[in-house]
């Protein structure tokens, strides 16, 4: 089987949509999600989607069947919050390895199904490796600007627990996404290069940070170059960004990435901006039309969604890229 570099140089590559706005279709309970093992679970566990892949198996499956089916080459794992750190909402830390092995497995059985029957267009598994739900680098009150929920060193060991679990279920990527904080980032590429080094393999890595507002900044502070410039010294497979921005505005950040990185360039926008109620209207037409400009401009490598996408947004998409040579770029990784 072709390794993912080599297919990179001669095609654009299709991540799957949002798994969350796949989910909410299911329209699952509070039961459903406990399932008959945690049916007496002290705790409320509704949302808790990571969870599902122990409880509703095969609706994760179905989910990644149908990403794959309308044309992604990589999908991801549900495991954006599988880590202790944002398991403890739920009581649920001694869970982690175990939901992301799961995770990683169901993942990996329906990409080889999908391999097997198009072994022209093999299928990629990316461990999805969310920023929890605590800052390193900014203070949660605004009382005590040097007060930090978390360090360094407790996030690194809580992604090297997931990380193993992920490359244990049978990850072929790790994709560290939706950063908002370089610093929680640096922990996970930290405990990953740990986790490299420890089993002396190679694991191509995915980075995606978030621009959340207009200023064109991550929450920690960071423009694109600086987010950039401060991840560099890892050998990385991708940089790009994803969530909080429509497609549209992502195009000045993945120019700015574009014009200086030499590993590929990674692009998931969300279906526009969230409307009055939350919700994205986005179609898959008004989406592709928009990814037309990255292609166009050659900006990137590797294209998909984020929140409010779906398999419709992800055909639409894989069609689109079809008909553009990728950016050109020098592996490094």
């Amino acid at each position: 089987m072709k390794k993912i570099q080599e297919i990179l140089e001669e095609r654009v590559l299709i991540l799957d949509g949002a798994m969350g706005t796949m989910l909410q279709r299911y329209k699952f309970t509070e039961a459903d999600f406990r399932g008959e093992r945690f049916k007496d679970w002290k705790h409320p566990l509704q949302g808790n989607n990571d969870l599902l892949s122990l409880t509703q198996p095969q609706a994760i499956a179905e989910v990644h069947r149908k990403y794959f089916e309308a044309g992604a080459d990589i999908v991801e794992t549900n495991t954006f919050s599988g880590t202790t750190i944002a398991m403890a909402d739920y009581h649920m830390q001694e869970l982690v390895y175990e939901l992301n092995y799961e995770s990683a497995r169901i993942a990996k059985e329906v990409a080889k199904e999908f391999t097997e029957k198009e072994p022209q267009k093999p299928r990629f598994i990316a461990g999805s490796i969310g920023p929890t739900n605590k800052t390193a680098s900014m203070s949660p009150d605004v009382n005590d600007p040097g007060f930090r929920a978390i360090s360094f060193d407790e996030l690194r060991l809580a992604y090297k627990e997931q990380v193993e679990a992920l490359l244990d279920g049978g990850c072929d990527l790790l994709l560290v996404e939706t950063i908002f904080d370089t610093l929680n980032a640096k922990a996970a590429l930290f405990a990953i290069e740990e986790v490299k080094e420890e089993r002396a393999i190679e694991v191509p890595i995915m980075v995606s940070g978030t621009i959340t507002d207009a200023s064109g900044r991550t929450l920690s502070g960071q423009t694109a170059e600086a987010f950039l410039i401060s991840i560099s010294h890892i050998p990385i497979l991708s940089v790009g960004f994803n969530c909080a921005l429509g497609a549209s505005q992502l195009v000045p950040h993945l120019e700015v990435l574009s014009a200086r990185t030499e590993a590929a360039v990674s692009a998931h926008p969300n279906a526009g901006l969230p409307n009055a109620f939350g919700e994205y209207d986005e179609t898959p037409e008004q989406m592709a039309s928009q990814i037309k400009e990255y292609l166009e401009k050659g900006l990137v490598n590797i294209v998909g969604g984020c929140c409010g996408t779906t398999p419709e947004h992800i055909r639409a998409i894989t069609d689109l890229a079809k008909q553009y040579d990728p950016r050109s770029f020098a592996l490094n990784s």
